[in-house]
């Protein structure tokens, strides 16, 4: 299975092309970084080199996988289009994949809480029961207290390990690690249509946030 994916959450972003056989044999190709700010301008063009480059055409696609959040509205956005517009011309399945899910899958032991700076002191958090949520520090605490967090933010380590919670660091998901999870959705029929495609932000725009009711 031949499984291109993207990933536009951040300031930088990525695409990688995996070929997969099966849960144990598959490898990603190769991983073209892509340079935030201009995800719009750079992501078909870069597919297209992509496909090209190991002689494959976008027809040869057999399945997407694309980050669907949480990150940057505006790069989300770019990245999600730009697969649903492909998925629906090629008829191809989807896998949405977080990168929560992606940081959680890299500590398979019980108990444990992925974590990412969300930002204006807050943290993006999947607890142990796979809810996903946007805490300010001390709430962040409260939940992983007694657990076991993994993150690739320093910041959220130090924060964890100053009030005596067990870290693991990891390297930060980019598209080879939304590939390999995106194999594993599809092989377990987790999969979703272009229509139904949208971005998991976890936290409300501006927008939202300072209209008020009513208007």
């Amino acid at each position: 299975m031949l499984i291109l994916a993207t990933d536009t959450s951040g300031k930088y972003g990525s695409i990688a092309l995996g070929r997969f056989e099966d849960a144990e044999h598959g490898q990603v190709l190769e991983i073209t970084p892509l340079e935030g700010g201009t995800f719009s301008a750079q992501l078909i063009p870069q597919i297209s080199a992509l496909l090209s480059k190991h002689g494959f055409g976008k027809s040869d696609v057999d399945a997407f996988a694309v980050a669907s959040g949480p990150g940057s509205f505006t790069g989300l956005r770019v990245g999600l289009a730009a697969v649903k517009a492909l998925a629906e011309v090629l008829a191809r399945p989807v896998a949405a994949v977080s990168l929560l899910e992606v940081v959680a899958a890299a500590k398979s032991e019980a108990g444990a809480v992925a974590a990412l700076d969300g930002g204006r002191s807050e943290i993006y958090c999947r607890t142990r029961e796979g809810e996903e949520r946007l805490l300010t520090g001390p709430e962040f605490l409260v939940v992983a207290k007694g657990g076991y967090v993994v993150t690739p933010d320093r910041s959220i380590a130090e924060l964890a390990g100053s009030a005596g919670v067990r870290v693991h660091e990891i390297k930060r998901p980019d598209s080879g690690d939304i590939a390999r999870l995106g194999y594993q959705k599809i092989q377990r029929g987790e999969t979703i249509t272009p229509e139904a495609l949208d971005a998991n932000y976890i936290r409300r725009t501006d927008a939202e946030l300072f209209t008020k009711p009513g208007v």
